[in-house]
Formats: structure tokens, C-alpha cells, sequence
């Protein structure tokens, strides 16, 4: 029997589709770093608000729980190596260095879309929340993980998100 959560989901396609997006990977980066943000969680309200779905705190706070420890123990430490092996010691040839960064963010980026499969079969959107159109959704469900998190949420950062997610659910009505 095929495990469902070896599959891309449509979850997965939709993060491609607006982490490719002008102006969304620096935003992403800003609100990992400064407000502790996991993208992944961050996209999965999205996706949800795409849907119409508008997802409570309460929410927000059992699905960010059932990927941490996979984020903690899996996701973070390769995007650590990662990190380091951007300037790895002078003594280490930059070629082989850059090479094995390289095969690093694979395993990094295979992680994260392992990290939204399980999200995507664990919690099926339909059973998330109230039924809302997508803009008021996207701004809810982004406040909502903001107020899990307790931290204000870079407003530009946001804001380029939001302006990517409005381009999709335009495209798609």
C-alpha cells in the first residue's frame, strides 16, 4: 500500500506556486527571522484561507504542535548545515563545500515538503474553521498565527505575502 503523504499535495503545488512569486521568499525570510515564523505554517494558513477557511489561535496552535518536533529535530538542523556551509572554513575546498550545501538544501527542501504533506493529510481544510471568501481568510489566519506567536509581523513583509496570495485566488476565481 502507497502512503498517501508521498504524493505532492495540492498543498505543495500552491507553496510552489506563491513561494516563486516576486518579492515572497525575502518576506518569508524576514518573518522566520525576525518574528520566528515557520514558513511552513505560515503557507498552510494561506492555504487554508485560499479554501475559505478561517482558522482560530486554538487552531493555529494544534497544527503548528503536530510538525514541531519533525521542524525542531529534522527541518532546522539541516537548514543550520546549510547556513554554515555558506562560509565553510578556509581549509575546506569552497568547491566540495558548495557541492555538499547543494545535496544539504535538497534534503532541506524535501523536509519541508515532507513537513506540509503530513500537514496536508493530518488536516484536511475543509474541517478547519469558518467559511469566509480568501482576502478577509488570509488577513485572519495570518493574525491568528501572529497571535500564537505573540509577535507583531513585519507589515511589508506581509503585505508582498498577501499581495502574491491576492494574484493566485485572483487567477483562480
Amino acid at each position: 500500500m502507497t502512503d498517501k503523504r508521498d504524493h505532492k499535495s495540492p498543498f505543495w503545488a500552491f507553496s510552489l506556486d506563491l513561494y516563486g512569486r516576486a518579492g515572497v521568499p525575502p518576506a518569508c525570510l524576514t518573518l522566520q527571522e525576525i518574528s520566528g515564523v515557520d514558513v511552513n505554517i505560515l503557507l498552510f494558513a494561506l492555504y487554508a484561507a485560499r479554501a475559505g477557511r478561517v482558522i482560530s489561535v486554538a487552531e493555529v496552535a494544534v497544527i503548528a504542535a503536530a510538525v514541531e518536533d519533525w521542524k525542531r529535530c529534522v527541518v532546522v538542523p539541516l537548514r543550520n548545515v546549510r547556513t554554515c556551509l555558506k562560509s565553510p572554513p578556509a581549509s575546506f575546498a569552497s568547491e566540495a563545500a558548495q557541492s555538499l550545501r547543494n545535496r544539504v538544501k535538497a534534503l532541506e527542501l524535501e523536509s519541508e515538503r515532507l513537513q506540509q504533506e503530513a500537514l496536508y493529510a493530518q488536516f484536511p481544510v475543509s474541517s478547519l474553521g469558518a467559511a469566509e471568501t480568501p482576502g478577509p481568510a488570509s488577513r485572519a489566519n495570518i493574525a491568528a498565527y501572529e497571535g500564537l506567536l505573540g509577535a507583531l509581523f513585519d507589515k511589508p513583509a506581509v503585505a508582498a505575502i498577501l499581495s502574491a496570495f491576492d494574484q493566485i485566488t485572483e487567477k483562480q476565481s
